[in-house]
């Protein structure tokens, strides 16, 4: 297409998006035909891709100290054992990449299909810290490569697993400093804290945040936000709900987040809910003739809080809403964010609970599926329990839609 292979989608995109295409044919009968298409830009072609073009995810090959699938209990479904670093999905998706699987040639191809909006794990600017925490040989090129793509005009998003110890403190000052450096190439970069699970057993020892560790790491970003702010308009570097929960910090508020560009992160999830509840409650209709119910929410321990703060504040008058927290004895009491819990989890802490109907957040759910990571389905929960089950999507208007027993 154009003089160029068509290796994949993203080449199809690409190659097919100007308003003149040639087109290099291979008939059934083995012979080559070349076809001039004129269109308009931009306007698809209507062809189906075949199975040798479709995107099969490129494999991840590092071999990370923190890696949370390396934490997965033994004897799940072999897809949640998948380990993914593909720029392509990053493009198209937003997953997170390191580049450390990529070779010149095919990061040049990043360059020349200007990929970007890319998202790209950093945990360190430090090479050997890098090294050390990701145990790729190629983990130590990375400042080298997002040098390359400012200077092509390509953007990124950025995020640190911060683990205590490892890749904090002068360490973290260093990473921090060097990706403002690239700014406006570098768009954001969110702190994320290393997720440990029971399932250790052989893996390299590593320390979890606590209370005041933190609040540390919330009182070390501030300087460099309120700095940047002054400087160059956006704070840049946003910490993950988790450290305001774990410290017990009150959730930033609305513009803190400038448009949560990290939402996908945990960056900010928290605040918008509760933005969003407050905007559906000024357009709400509360239903005529509604009856007392009795609710039951329950959450992970960190969005324990806020979510119980959201139920009490716009439950309907006779309604009663109890917001129970899950220890999560799957993964491990050190894991508290919502979306890790289980459907055994809910089972154990949720027996004998009395309540007409049961809200789970639909984070807790294999994406476009009703099955749990352990792979129990809503009904067998439903069954397990006695009660009916209604699964809320993550957004304000959804959360008060199922207090209010409304659709949608």
């Amino acid at each position: 297409m154009n003089g160029e292979p068509v290796l994949d989608e993203i080449d199809y995109q690409a190659l097919s998006a100007v308003s003149r295409v040639r087109m290099e044919l291979t008939l059934p009968d083995g012979k080559r035909k070349s076809v001039l298409l004129r269109k308009e830009e931009w306007e698809p072609l209507g062809l189906v891709l075949d199975e040798t073009a479709l995107m099969k995810p490129r494999p991840c090959r590092n071999h990370c100290t923190f890696c949370f699938i390396d934490q997965m209990p033994c004897r799940m479904r072999d897809s949640l054992y998948v380990k993914d670093d593909d720029w392509r999905l990053s493009l198209m998706m937003g997953n997170y990449i390191t580049l450390t699987n990529i070779d010149d040639q095919e990061f040049s191809r990043i360059i020349r299909r200007k990929a970007s909006p890319l998202y790209i794990s950093v945990h360190a600017t430090d090479p050997a810290v890098r090294l050390k925490l990701m145990r790729n040989p190629n983990a130590d090129q990375l400042m080298d490569r997002l040098i390359q793509l400012k200077a092509h005009g390509l953007q990124f998003h950025t995020q640190v697993v911060l683990c205590p110890g490892e890749n904090d403190g002068e360490v973290l000052r260093k990473t921090i400093q060097d990706l403002r450096n690239l700014v406006p190439a570098a768009l954001s970069l969110a702190i994320v804290p290393v997720g440990l699970t029971m399932h250790r057993k052989g893996l390299t020892p590593l320390r979890p945040f606590n209370a005041k560790t933190a609040g540390d790491l919330l009182d070390f970003l501030d300087p460099f936000q309120e700095r940047y702010l002054r400087e160059i308009g956006t704070r840049f570097v946003f910490a993950s709900d988790e450290f305001y929960c774990l410290s017990g910090r009150k959730i930033p508020e609305d513009s803190f987040y400038e448009g949560y560009p990290q939402i996908e992160n945990g960056v900010g999830m928290l605040r918008l809910l509760s933005e969003e509840c407050a905007a559906a409650f000024e357009e709400l209709t509360p239903p005529s003739g509604y009856g007392r119910r009795k609710l039951l929410i329950p959450t992970g321990v960190s969005a324990f809080p806020v979510i119980r703060e959201l139920a009490e504040k716009y439950a309907p008058e006779g309604t009663t809403v109890e917001v129970r927290p899950i220890i999560n004895r799957f993964f491990g009491e050190s894991v508290t964010v919502t979306g890790l819990l289980v459907g055994r989890d809910l089972i154990d802490s949720l027996q004998g609970a009395e309540c007409d109907e049961i809200l789970i957040s639909s984070n807790m759910l294999r994406e476009n599926q009703d099955c749990f990571l352990d792979d129990l389905t809503i009904q067998d929960v439903q069954d397990a329990l006695g009660k009916p089950i209604r699964v809320v999507s993550n957004t304000g208007e959804a959360f008060l839609s199922a207090l209010y027993g409304l659709d949608g």
